[in-house]
């Protein structure tokens, strides 16, 4: 005999709108994990743990194109195009300001991890990593400076990827240098 109340409980629970799918429970479990850790060792150490994390996403990335556009460093316009290709797969708004010899400025209207990244400064580190391993390890020198972002409240991120080294570093920025390829993770 079959429990017809396990089946219509059932059929009531997967037709609930929850709106849970894999990509809001990874973005949200992200989000309390960056906040505990914030809470646990401040906002400067959380931001040195998910930079570890970013700094090898950046590495997986640029192996990535290289696999798909060559072993040749990429030029100028490749890096910042990749930086927008990156964000566009993982539905970001990102885009160009600009690109001149001395720098890179992007924009952006929507963060990957949506509405989970306010107040969670940390996860910042993610696309200030990624976008300085990357720049660093095809044009030699990166310096990543998040001067607006959505995790602070701002309606829209800037982010400039200077790549020309500067005797000071301000607050904001983060150097990334070329590594050797023995030194890739």
């Amino acid at each position: 005999m079959r429990d017809n109340t396990s089946s219509d409980s059932h059929d009531v629970v997967s037709r609930a709108e929850t709106g849970l799918d894999r990509d809001v429970f990874f973005r949200r479990m992200l989000r309390e994990l960056a906040g505990t850790i914030e809470a646990i060792v401040g906002v400067e150490e959380a931001s040195g743990y998910v930079a570890a994390v970013g700094a090898a996403m950046g590495d997986w990335l640029n192996a990535a194109y290289h696999a798909e556009m060559g072993p040749d460093d990429f030029d100028l316009r490749t890096v910042a195009a990749i930086f927008v290709d990156i964000k566009r797969r993982l539905d970001g708004g990102f885009y160009l300001v600009s690109v001149e010899p001395r720098r890179i400025i992007l924009g952006n209207s929507r963060c990957p991890f949506g509405e989970h990244v306010s107040g969670r400064m940390s996860l910042c580190m993610m696309t200030s990593n990624v976008f300085g391993r990357i720049a660093a390890d095809n044009l030699g020198y990166a310096r990543v400076q998040l001067r607006e972002t959505i995790a602070q409240g701002n309606a829209e991120c800037r982010v400039v990827v200077h790549l020309v080294p500067r005797a000071d570093v301000e607050p904001d920025e983060r150097e990334y240098f070329r590594l050797p390829d023995d030194q890739h993770a």
